[in-house]
């Protein structure tokens, strides 16, 4: 009986990391995710409008909504850009959307589009 009984004990623990890996190898539960991640990013992304840009130091000022995934209410500010490229697209004046991140107490931008 006393062998018989951490066999029993040691069963269902076996059991539970096939269920879980089942679960995550599920394809039907990838397609879900990757249906909601363009609404997350979209929900990420706030207006603004430029104000001048850096491109040499890759920092882009822009006059912007609320960012509310960085808790940031409206004002105008200085972000550093990821891709100094694309500040090839934008003039002083250009209506954008933009995702920005805090990226060690420094914001960024990391994706910009016009706003259309």
């Amino acid at each position: 009986m006393r062998q018989t009984f951490p066999s029993l004990l040691a069963a269902p623990a076996c059991a539970a990391p096939a269920s879980v890996l089942a679960q995550t190898t599920d394809p039907a539960a990838h397609r879900v995710m990757a249906q909601a991640s363009p609404a997350a990013a979209t929900a990420d992304m706030a207006t603004g409008e430029v104000r001048k840009f850096d491109k040499s130091a890759a920092k882009l000022t822009l006059k912007h909504g609320e960012i509310k995934h960085l808790d940031m209410p409206p004002m105008t500010m200085v972000f550093n850009v990821r891709d100094k490229a694309v500040l090839d697209q934008f003039k002083a004046g250009d209506k954008v959307r933009f995702r920005a991140v805090n990226d060690a107490g420094k914001y960024t931008v990391t994706d910009i589009e016009r706003a259309d």
